[in-house]
């Protein structure tokens, strides 16, 4: 797992017998690896300030408690309606953010910026900047959409509607006011595919670093799951890989930020499955 997490972006780094990485962002870590069972553990969610996880866990009943995990802090534990772990962290150290690398800029017929400078992109990975959003498969999207919103202020963007009328999911934003945020933080899905974590998803720098950490990765052994494309819903630009047990990892760039005064709009199931260009989802909902 470490080397995938290397392979895949990440600066890996070991601390109390877990296996982190980090991204380019301040953030103390982006990924965590316990030893056990081949396992979803939990969702790490940050909150504004400590006053406001407190405010949060008097208002629901819970206790605020110091983490152990880099950059310490203090965490507070819910489980949501299918018995997912999620972690809100509120003064967590921050470590130094590492600047990515894009020496040279992009030649469009819209604009040039790199004048005088050829490019080359180089054999490398992918340069993981932060995590992006996480979906999960859940057993009854309108009870969880509820839990989530309630508790976190999340925003609908596109919620899907199947031609019956049912609702099925919804890709859920932050609610950052006027500040725009990414299209979605959270996906919940009720489909086939039941309960259970679907993919994590990681901003890198841009469609240049996509490709040359999917020729990394490629060579490297690890196995592809879906991509290169661009969703429809979204916008972004992905990349998906299973890591060692499994688990999908996406890289993206390029997506969609909203702001709350955007609000909501229905979406069907085709256009969730759909594609801009590229590769056609291998999978049903």
């Amino acid at each position: 797992m470490e080397r995938f997490i290397s392979d895949f972006g990440m600066a890996p780094f070991r601390d109390a017998g877990s296996l982190y990485g980090r991204g380019l962002t301040s953030s103390a870590y982006l990924h965590v690896t316990d030893l056990g069972e081949p396992a979803f553990r939990a969702l790490g969610l940050m909150a504004p300030s400590l006053e406001e996880l407190r405010e949060f866990a008097n208002r629901y009943e819970c206790e605020v408690t110091p983490s152990s995990r880099p950059g310490g802090g203090w965490v507070v534990e819910q489980t949501d309606p299918d018995g997912y772990l999620i972690e809100i962290v509120a003064g967590q150290a921050q470590v130094e953010r590492r600047e990515p690398s894009r020496d040279v800029g992009w030649n469009d017929a819209i604009a040039k910026s790199r004048i005088r400078a050829v490019k080359r992109v180089g054999n490398r990975p992918s340069q993981v900047v932060r995590m992006g959003h996480c979906v999960l498969g859940v057993s009854d999207f309108r009870r969880s959409e509820q839990w989530y919103k309630e508790r976190f202020g999340f925003i609908t963007s596109d919620e899907i509607v199947l031609p019956d009328g049912k609702s099925i999911g919804a890709f859920l934003r932050c609610d950052r006011g006027d500040e725009p945020t990414d299209h979605h933080s959270l996906f919940l899905i009720q489909g086939i595919r039941g309960v259970g974590f679907n993919h994590a998803a990681f901003e890198i720098v841009d469609a240049d670093d996509l490709f040359a950490g999917h020729e990394w990765l490629s060579g490297a052994g690890w196995k592809p799951h879906w991509g290169i494309g661009r969703h429809l819903l979204g916008s972004q630009i992905f990349d998906y890989w299973r890591d060692p047990w499994g688990h999908a990892l996406e890289h993206w760039t390029d997506g969609d930020l909203l702001v709350a005064a955007d609000g909501s709009r229905t979406a069907s199931l085709v256009e969730l499955t759909s594609v801009q260009w590229g590769h056609q989802a291998p999978h049903a909902a």
